[in-house]
């Protein structure tokens, strides 16, 4: 395989400095290493990578910045293959990720990656535009494929699970820290997920709640 140019981004130093030296050990060039989201898409265009490897969760929240970083690039650079490496399987985030583009994505546990050629492989396949997805991943996708909140983001299912308690906007955002504007954008997107139209009779709030209960 061809050596591939290739963006990192981690917020921990020993496994940012670890794949780096893995990567350029398999003869791929690394362009740029980052701790966070925000310094890799500063420069990433002027980097043109082949292929973008990122953590998912990183400052400053250390929630979804490496998924919403990677959408990002995509659309700054169609072209560019994305891995995720993750210690967790996130299965809102892998399904955003695949269903924003045609190919060359990635999402992998970091535990689970066994060798270097494993590794090597991954990344090959995605700069070919493939998919490239753990096991673990493809069977918590294929166990929730016919669950209605399986498209919920991880901050819709939080403010879902917060309406089923029966809290209003304003106590969802006072919550979530976040501003009642921020509560009723998640809320409508909910409602657009779950394929709740508003008919003018059936209360759409209502039957949110039924179907994160109903789950």
């Amino acid at each position: 395989m061809s050596a591939l140019r290739v963006v990192v981004a981690d917020d921990s130093v020993l496994l940012r400095e670890g794949l780096v030296r893995v990567l350029v050990e398999a003869g791929h060039e690394v362009v740029g290493a980052y701790g966070d989201a925000d310094a890799l898409l500063a420069e990433v265009e002027r980097l043109a990578p082949d292929v973008a490897v990122l953590d998912v969760r990183m400052p400053p929240t250390f929630r979804d910045e490496g998924v919403r970083a990677a959408l990002r690039l995509r659309s700054l650079l169609p072209g560019t293959g994305i891995l995720l490496l993750s210690q967790y399987v996130e299965v809102a985030y892998a399904q955003e990720l695949l269903g924003a583009g045609d190919g060359g994505v990635g999402y992998l546990l970091k535990d689970r990656v066994a060798s270097l050629a494993e590794l090597d492989d991954a990344l090959a396949r995605i700069a070919e535009g493939g998919t490239v997805l753990d096991p673990e991943v493809v069977a918590q996708l294929i166990g929730r494929r016919h669950d209605p909140l399986a498209s919920l983001t991880p901050r819709e299912r939080e403010v879902l699970q917060l309406m089923a308690e029966g809290r209003s906007n304003a106590a969802i955002g006072s919550a979530l820290y976040i501003g009642v504007g921020a509560v009723e954008k998640n809320v409508t997107s909910i409602f657009g997920k779950l394929g709740l139209e508003d008919s003018g009779i059936d209360h759409r709030r209502v039957l949110a709640v039924l179907a994160y209960l109903q789950r």
